[in-house]
């Protein structure tokens, strides 16, 4: 085989059989008894035993009914006592089980990750979106999504649905401008019930902020990309708490459904099942309204030009609803969380922050030390704290540094955002002056430009298939976290926060935080 046929296999995607997926498992099953691995090249993956007694793992190497909702230790297992090896085993782990599964290769290395990420396309010998992690999600929105899709299916979904979430679509003064204002409107509303409720009272108040963030975000999304006229008290006491069970029963979903039926078409003989039903008719109605602002151009709708018909849409709208409501509202969650336990950092933004009356890009370009708060936030708490990939057909990699890696056709890669992002081989002091799991935005001055590419957060993934909202993303929560320390001097209720995780990742205790209010609302 030739250097190019190694890095790229020539060869056209399509579906193995399932003789052909057989005919693969016990060749490997062959090389398993061999002892052999089934990769090969300079990256050499450790094996995961399936059960190791007494190892002190959190848990056992793949999801269960057990351990689903805690994906983090998940990943963590697969590294555990890694850090006490040298080489690339220190890094590249895999798990198999011959006959009943294809292998699965979770990785930490930084460069590993990114050029998987830079090589996943619809192109022949590059890498699938694995969709086995998210089997619910198409269950509960439908298969023909941006997020579910693959291979040239998925580019065709891209070009449909991407466009109106673009930079030059969010930055064009007008549409920039609206929203701001629909913020500023949204901000000081939101201000004024936490006034009232603060003015009864002698101290400071005690508020979980995360429900708060989610509607202010589920609001700028439904009322003002999109153009619907939702109430705060719609948004808040119906929407939001809808879409989080439909996002909760995904990752269950996911996991337990083994018969692959989707809920809402289950008999309605649980309360589980009932509630389930329930919250897919509100969100139903949620997408209805979102798509009935289509014909009458508000909002966002205006930039989309496009003649497919609305129904070809739904499913795409209702994974920008919940996806979007998800990751920004945990992007935001996890900042404010950051700064309540760095009352210096804390200090520093509002600095930034405390004159600010227009919330133009460019405003927000000046506010220097926000933006590094926004950065070092999707280092160390990363909504997506890991990427599914699966290579179509045999496939070599390189590596920057020159590293190669066969991983074979079917492997399930899980790219492990999370722990790569904390580990101080990647993060800490040697690299970038700060330990790896300290919140350090000041870490970002140490990283030159001309190496800015050598430190990718992944924040919203990388390449092809990084994550269509990102400036979406990047904007709302700059106005979020902007707007709170602005108004707001508050800190942390809890010394410190774990993480939790589900779709994304959000702090334990709710952004549980005392609040002082700074100034008036005007």
């Amino acid at each position: 085989m030739s250097d190019t046929q190694q890095v790229r296999a020539p060869v056209a995607r399509s579906a193995p059989k399932k003789s052909n997926k057989l005919a693969r498992r016990l060749r490997r099953f062959s090389k398993y008894v061999q002892g052999i691995s089934p990769f090969e090249g300079d990256i050499k993956p450790t094996r995961v035993p399936l059960i190791k007694f007494g190892s002190g793992r959190p848990t056992m190497p793949f999801p269960h009914p057990w351990n689903y909702r805690r994906p983090l230790d998940l990943l963590s297992t697969f590294f555990w006592g890694a850090d006490a090896e040298e080489g690339s085993g220190r890094h590249n782990r895999y798990l198999e089980v011959p006959l009943l599964a294809d292998p699965v290769y979770v990785t930490r290395d930084y460069q590993v990750i990114k050029v998987v990420t830079h090589e996943t396309g619809d192109k022949p010998g590059e890498f699938d979106r694995d969709t086995l992690p998210t089997d619910g999600i198409a269950r509960a929105t439908g298969p023909d999504t941006l997020l579910y899709a693959n291979g040239p299916f998925w580019r065709e979904q891209k070009r449909l649905a991407a466009a109106p979430f673009g930079k030059t679509t969010l930055f064009q003064p007008e549409q920039f401008h609206e929203f701001a204002a629909t913020f500023r409107q949204t901000a000081v509303e939101r201000l004024q019930v936490l006034r009232a409720h603060m003015s009864t009272r002698t101290g400071p108040l005690q508020i979980h902020m995360e429900p708060e963030i989610k509607a202010v975000m589920l609001e700028m999304l439904s009322n003002n990309f999109f153009g619907t006229r939702l109430t705060y008290d719609e948004i808040r006491n119906q929407y939001v708490p809808c879409i989080e069970r439909v996002i909760d029963n995904i990752v269950r979903d996911t996991v337990t459904n083994r018969l692959g039926i989707p809920l809402k078409h289950m008999p309605p003989v649980t309360a589980r099942i009932r509630q389930n039903n329930e919250d897919h008719r509100s969100f139903d109605h949620l997408t209805n309204l979102v798509l009935a602002q289509r014909p009458l151009g508000t909002g966002l709708w205006r930039q989309f030009k496009s003649e497919v018909p609305s129904w070809k849409l739904r499913s795409n709208i209702k994974v920008f609803l919940a996806g979007a409501l998800e990751a920004t509202s945990s992007f935001a969650s996890w900042a404010i969380s950051h700064l309540a336990r760095d009352p210096i950092a804390q200090e520093r933004v509002y600095q930034e922050v405390k004159d600010l009356t227009d919330y133009t890009p460019e405003a927000l370009d000046k506010c220097t030390f926000l933006l590094k708060v926004l950065d070092e936030t999707l280092r160390l708490t990363p909504a997506l704290y890991f990427l599914p990939r699966r290579p179509s057909v045999d496939t070599w990699i390189t590596t920057d540094d020159g590293r190669r890696l066969f991983l074979p056709e079917g492997t399930h890669i899980l790219l492990d955002v999370w722990n790569c992002n904390r580990h101080e081989d990647n993060w800490g002091v040697a690299r970038t002056g700060f330990p790896a799991l300290h919140f350090a935005p000041d870490r970002w001055d140490n990283i030159p430009k001309t190496r800015a590419k050598e430190f990718m957060h992944f924040g919203f993934g990388n390449g092809p298939r990084v994550c269509p909202g990102k400036h979406l993303g990047m904007l709302e929560t700059a106005l979020v976290v902007g707007a709170f320390v602005k108004l707001f001097r508050f800190k942390a209720v809890n010394r410190t926060v774990e993480a939790r995780a589900g779709v994304s990742t959000k702090p334990a205790d709710g952004v549980f935080v005392e609040l002082e209010l700074r100034l008036i609302a005007r």
